[in-house]
């Protein structure tokens, strides 16, 4: 009986998707299971399996299709189901035809291509394209030898000689002992100086990807609905500093990983919170609902584009578990396996332009939240206190904010609490 390859429901919010790539092809024998095809969404990507063992017997929509969830994608039919239709309605297969059809099933038995039994995940297989790289050459690191992005990249880095030396030394073994020496007309690339000094302009045509096009156009709803206003603060890094070089090397030794900046401005901003609850609300129609929960949204920077993974009750983490789980999303996010679960909600988010160099910013809205802490680069600044001009090391903040239901004075004071909570780490420990 045929069974329908469908789009899967993945959660609420998602409607559609793109068919990314086909991993088996039209005819190929599968197994209840079997990763058939790659999608991608605004927020995930995901592998669609096959329902039950059979044919790949239909594909209605090829690769960079756009499609809606519950839509068929193709069909897998039992095998011999249609061989025993045709008998049934008196075909019979000559000598000749039989044969052939044992030569197809028996490679389509063999298997599909062994790129297709490499399991790899969606950016790997994205840069292996991208830097030509056979993923059948490349050995995984990830779970049950999946190939990972960082996989596909040091193969990319390492030297093709050995390779090459090989290919050479294949064909040298094939050829024939003597031979006429043929003249061949030599290479001649083009060089990008070549290219300039003849006047060439290139342009390339790249499709968005679903995150992409969806983090355009919910940047330029953020800022047709709301009345995104910010404001800018600095915070001394003096004692946060000096706490982190106290205790980083005990804190390692201790949870296994570093102590850095995410966990000390996550609590701040929980504090933050607390003292101004507006700034942990949403507005649904004419109401304003205020969340006594805090789901810290942690915008994270990946090769396909911005995502923003939720740190769930992130009051009762430790320091340690803000620092863990943060690592472990910024990994998953560059692998592209953050589930949709891990992506969901938030009722607050801080975004950190300081890793990437960025002095000073403007964060935009992550609806259908009403503020984002902007964190920027530390450097050390000339600062008066008290009278005396000292060097200290300096970050800009800023909050962006709705002022539909956070007022101006508002917004400053929770922007002055985080830089009073950041300035003397040890009242962290107390809120």
């Amino acid at each position: 009986m045929p069974a329908n390859i469908v789009v899967p429901e993945v959660g609420e919010s998602i409607v559609d998707a793109r068919v990314a790539k086909w991993l088996k092809k039209q005819g190929d024998v599968v197994s209840a299971g079997d990763p058939l095809v790659e999608l991608e969404t605004d927020k995930i990507d995901l592998e669609v399996a096959a329902p039950q063992a059979g044919v790949l017997s239909r594909i209605d929509h090829t690769d960079g299709a756009d499609v809606k969830v519950g839509e068929v994608l193709g069909v897998i039919e039992e095998r011999g189901a249609s061989t025993g239709a045709s008998r049934a309605e008196g075909q019979e297969a000559s000598p000749a035809k039989a044969g052939e059809a044992t030569v197809k099933a028996s490679a389509a038995v063999q298997g599909p291509a062994d790129k297709d039994k490499t399991r790899a995940t969606p950016t790997a297989r994205k840069a292996a394209q991208q830097n030509e790289v056979d993923l059948k050459q490349v050995r995984g690191s990830g779970d049950a030898g999946r190939v990972m992005r960082r996989d596909v990249e040091q193969a990319a880095q390492a030297p093709a000689s050995a390779q090459v030396s090989a290919q050479q030394s294949g064909r040298a073994s094939q050829a024939p002992a003597a031979s006429t020496p043929q003249k061949t007309r030599p290479a001649t690339p083009v060089s990008e100086d070549r290219r300039r000094s003849e006047g060439e302009r290139t342009e390339e045509r790249v499709r968005m990807s679903k995150r992409r096009a969806t983090i355009a156009r919910r940047l330029v709803e953020a800022q047709s609905t709301a009345a995104m206003l910010t404001t800018f603060n600095e915070v001394d890094m003096s004692g946060v500093m000096a706490l982190r070089e106290r205790h980083k090397q005990g804190f390692k030794d201790r949870h296994g990983i570093g102590l850095g900046l995410s966990s000390f401005f996550v609590k701040a901003v929980i504090g933050a919170l607390r003292d101004f609850p507006r700034v942990n609300a949403e507005i649904q129609g004419d109401e304003m609902v205020l969340k006594h929960y805090y789901d810290i949204g942690i915008a994270v920077g990946a090769s396909e584009g911005l995502v923003v993974p939720v740190l769930r009750d992130a009051d009762r983490m430790s320091f340690a578990q803000i620092e863990q789980k943060v690592r472990e999303y910024a990994k998953a996010a560059e692998e592209g396996t953050l589930s949709l679960a891990d992506i969901q909600g938030g009722t607050f988010t801080i975004t950190n332009g300081g890793v990437f160099g960025s002095l000073l910013s403007t964060p935009i809205l992550n609806p259908p939240q009403v503020g984002i802490l902007g964190l920027h680069a530390i450097k050390d600044r000339a600062v008066v206190i008290n009278g005396q001009v000292s060097v200290k090391p300096m970050m800009y903040t800023a909050l962006t904010y709705d002022h539909r239901i956070v007022d101006g004075s508002e917004a400053v004071r929770f922007l002055v609490r985080i830089k009073e909570l950041v300035e003397d780490p040890g009242a962290l420990l107390i809120e």
